[in-house]
């Protein structure tokens, strides 16, 4: 065997050290100090006899050596990976962390969930939220539900397409009967709900529906989450811009109201990512199918 396999365990550190671009990051997800990243990333350069990595700000830099090896080990080690998982795929029965925006989890998922439960009461499931990229194939999250178009995912993820759906406005019945809509430029004239998200935004629907902004003095509420905005429009101030999957239940039983049919497109996507070769990949597809069904179930009524 080369002698240069020697190295393996500072070459684990240069990987995580080269993925993150980052001393600090990489002792987070190798539970050491950054001293103890910093020492072994210095042994390994002096047993191979060139420099990994130079310091631009807070950023380490690969040199044209860390490339290199950077690409080769990373391949290296997602082999190794794909080997362990073949031999100690674990069974269906066990915890699946899944990783939502919160509004999604909040209005879409959780109050559909125990219907999953029912059908797989042996796979628990852990709901984190957050709109940032996990970290799938080294952290603890096996999917991530994740909203918008043309999304950049780490090579080996897979990411399939949940939900594609218009944007349109909804207020209360109150408010919908007090101003008896015609137009819906009548809107110009509503107080107009915000998320600090901006995954909603007014001007392109106004832009979509051929209303001309620049002439109104446009009243503006501003709300840190999706939930607080409904609950707002909810209690008959003023209109906010949501999907009928996110706002199906309000209007079924008379909370919402839809004032003019007018559909922003593209409006929200949800995607599914998750790695295809995690060992949890019996619970990964009983829960993405699940939830493939119950989007179709949706579309079907």
């Amino acid at each position: 065997m080369d002698n240069r396999l020697r190295h393996l365990s500072g070459l684990r550190y240069f990987e995580v050290a080269a993925r993150l671009s980052n001393y600090s990051k990489a002792a987070e997800e190798l539970f050491v100090t950054q001293a103890a990243v910093s020492q072994k990333i210095r042994q390994l350069e002096e047993q191979l006899g060139c420099k990994l990595f130079i310091r631009k700000g807070r950023a380490m830099t690969l040199t044209h050596e860390g490339h290199t090896l950077f690409r080769h080990v990373s391949d290296g080690f997602q082999e190794v990976l794909l080997g362990l998982n073949k031999i100690q795929s674990e069974p269906i029965q066990g915890l699946l962390v899944v990783r939502s925006p919160p509004s999604f989890a909040s209005r879409w998922l959780l109050p559909r969930l125990w219907k999953f439960s029912v059908k797989h009461p042996e796979i628990p499931i852990k709901i984190l939220t957050g709109c940032d990229t996990p970290n799938l194939k080294h952290g603890e999250i096996d999917v991530a539900i994740r909203q918008g178009e043309d999304l950049c995912v780490e090579e080996g993820l897979t990411l399939e397409m949940l939900i594609n759906e218009p944007v349109y406005p909804f207020c209360s019945p109150e408010l919908s009967n007090s101003l008896n809509f015609t137009s819906p430029e009548q809107l110009l004239k509503c107080w107009l709900i915000q998320f600090d998200s901006g995954c909603f935004p007014w001007e392109e629907w106004f832009r979509q529906a051929n209303i001309s902004t620049q002439s109104s003095t446009i009243q503006w509420m501003e709300v840190g989450t999706f939930d607080m905005g409904l609950t707002t429009v909810m209690a008959g101030h003023g209109v906010c811009l949501a999907t009928d999957s996110l706002a199906g239940d309000f209007i079924e039983r008379g909370l919402l109201v839809k004032p003019f049919d007018i559909g922003m497109t593209p409006g929200v996507q949800v995607n599914l990512c998750f790695d295809p070769n995690s060992p949890r990949e019996e619970r990964i597809t009983a829960f993405t199918n699940w939830l493939h069904e119950e989007v179709n179930e949706l579309l079907d009524n």
